[in-house]
């Protein structure tokens, strides 16, 4: 099966890259980075893109991918995630792609209400970012290509997920960096945004499956959360990195790493998904903590 990942030398690209090569699929991915670079706004170059590779199944990641951007800059993360994927999706119809799966976050939930949880796609969605406002725009943009043209699309909504290699502007990743520069310079303290957040937290090599798997079995026109369906608070994800430092540290809270708006609870039910494509998790919490922290520690070293 040939396909092509947008994004794909980002974090979450490079994991599904690697994973759809390894179960023989024929790999293109395109970015804005690299030796041939490619954005995701210019329409012209995206169906260049689509014209020259003609993928059957496109993985649509390219996006500005932090919350936090969005509050710097909403008009430019509406613009990368919303007219960027109306690009990708035109160039798909318009060059025989068949299949297209647009990842979506969690995000577009916003402020949750506790009777909710854990999330089904047809909860309400209550955007508290700019970053959940361009996320849903997306999913609409792509609901109405499968509903107008016959695009088989199959939409996704990622709860959270980390692993080795993840910027450390997320949570996981930033945590494990302090610790391992409180280590290496003999440091007692290390700082934190909010503790009480829960939010539903998996490793990014279960992810790239079950988008794989969503390519191959997914209901087009669907929604799908991509998630463990169960809530970790950052407390409890900080306690666990914390004890498996290599000296005693103490936690401080740092105002300045609190988000302007902090959704409490953010977590998931992967019942549909489970169910359409046999998907199950493969990797523990701590077994992904435990590889963010060694990352971390031979990224320092």
């Amino acid at each position: 099966m040939k396909v092509l990942i947008t994004g794909g030398s980002g974090f979450v690209g490079r994991y599904l890259h690697a994973h759809c090569s390894e179960s023989g699929d024929d790999v293109v991915t395109i970015d804005h980075s690299g030796a041939d670079p490619v954005d995701i706004t210019d329409r012209d170059a995206i169906r260049h893109s689509l014209s020259h590779h003609r993928p059957e199944v496109v993985y649509h990641l390219a996006a500005i991918s932090h919350v936090g951007e969005g509050w710097d800059d909403p008009t430019a993360v509406l613009r990368v995630n919303v007219e960027g994927t109306a690009h990708v999706l035109n160039a798909a119809h318009d060059f025989g792609v068949r299949r297209v799966i647009v990842i979506g976050s969690a995000e577009e939930y916003g402020q949750v209400d506790e009777r909710d949880l854990p999330l089904r796609e047809d909860a309400p969605l209550r955007p508290s970012s700019p970053y959940g406002v361009s996320k849903i725009a997306a999913s609409y943009l792509a609901l109405q290509a499968y509903l107008a043209y016959g695009l088989e699309v199959v939409r996704v909504r990622a709860f959270g997920h980390t692993g080795p290699g993840q910027s450390d502007r997320f949570l996981v990743p930033a945590l494990a960096r302090r610790i391992a520069v409180a280590e290496y310079e003999d440091l007692d303290e290390i700082r934190v945004g909010s503790i009480e957040p829960v939010r539903d937290l998996s490793d990014v090599r279960d992810v790239v499956r079950a988008y794989r798997l969503l390519a191959q079995h997914g209901t087009p026109g669907e929604t799908y959360n991509v998630c463990s369906g169960t809530g970790v608070s950052v407390r409890e994800v900080t306690d666990r990195l914390v004890a498996a430092a290599k000296r005693p540290l103490r936690i401080t809270v740092d105002p300045d790493l609190v988000r302007p708006v902090e959704v409490p609870r953010l977590v998931g039910d992967a019942t549909r998904l489970r169910t359409d494509t046999g998907w199950s998790p493969q990797f523990t919490l701590d077994e992904t903590l435990t590889a963010v922290l060694e990352h971390a520690r031979t990224a320092l070293g």
